[in-house]
């Protein structure tokens, strides 16, 4: 298995000389503030403060209680120290129907929201109708309330199986009912964040892990209002004009 990489980036702190670190980890970063809603045993949340260095940046929740969580998940408590030593933040009974009322996010706004393998629990079979709804649901009140929580430029991020019949909970047509829209699908390798361990969270097998085959994550942003578009292309126009005119001055001058 390759090991993961930690990309480092420098930037300049105004009016100091010394530079600030930026750490990398996949997708995220230690410049962002990050929301990562449901995370099982906490053991993501963890992989993403480890490579920062920090989990500052990081708000990290779960559905359960914390008595809950640890009778749950074997490495939730230890998880969990780790975090808050390391300055997450971290809360319990988060429930995404209601989160964007929470006292502590209420008034906060995030770069990254990440959802990683949201499921609405074991009611039956995978491929029933009444069961993929009810993850439908799920998703729907996730988007809804994450649209409320995300900065302008924010994205929302959510890893879900692919194929059947994980494609008929049709994610992208919940995220367009809340004005997301998605620009990007990536592959979902565990290995890109070491000490990961999905788990099934419910029933008798709630800390066993589960198959991550053909896992993607979905990133989405808010959709652009027509002014928005217009005002880049008009940017657009003027800056390719500039540069033929700039062309046709040196043709004159040569």
């Amino acid at each position: 298995m390759a090991t993961p990489v930690v990309k480092l980036m420098a930037l300049p702190v105004e009016g100091k000389k010394d530079e600030k670190v930026v750490r990398w980890l996949k997708h995220y970063s230690s410049a962002q503030s990050i929301l990562i809603v449901g995370d099982g045993d906490f053991s993501f949340s963890r992989a993403l403060a480890t490579a920062f260095g920090s989990g500052a940046n990081l708000v990290a929740t779960s559905l359960d209680s914390y008595g809950a969580l640890i009778c749950k998940h074997h490495q939730a408590e230890s998880n969990v120290r780790e975090l808050k030593k390391m300055g997450a933040t971290v809360l319990h009974d988060v429930d995404v129907n209601n989160m964007k009322l929470h006292t502590c996010m209420k008034m906060k706004r995030f770069d990254r929201i990440v959802f990683n393998f949201p499921h609405a629990g074991f009611t039956g079979q995978e491929t029933q109708l009444h069961v993929i709804n009810s993850h439908k649901e799920l998703v729907r009140v996730f988007f809804r309330n994450a649209s409320n929580l995300l900065c302008p430029d924010g994205e929302v991020h959510v890893s879900h199986k692919t194929g059947q019949p994980y494609d008929r909970w049709d994610i992208e047509q919940l995220a367009s009912e809340y004005s997301l829209v998605m620009f990007e699908k990536v592959g979902f390798a565990k290995g890109d964040y070491p000490g990961y361990n999905q788990k099934k969270g419910d029933g008798r097998k709630c800390n066993r892990s589960f198959p991550l085959r053909n896992g993607c994550t979905f990133k989405f942003r808010m959709a652009r209002k027509e002014s928005e578009d217009e005002s880049a292309m008009y940017c657009l126009v003027a800056a390719m004009a500039k540069m033929s005119m700039a062309r046709a001055h040196d043709n004159v001058t040569m």
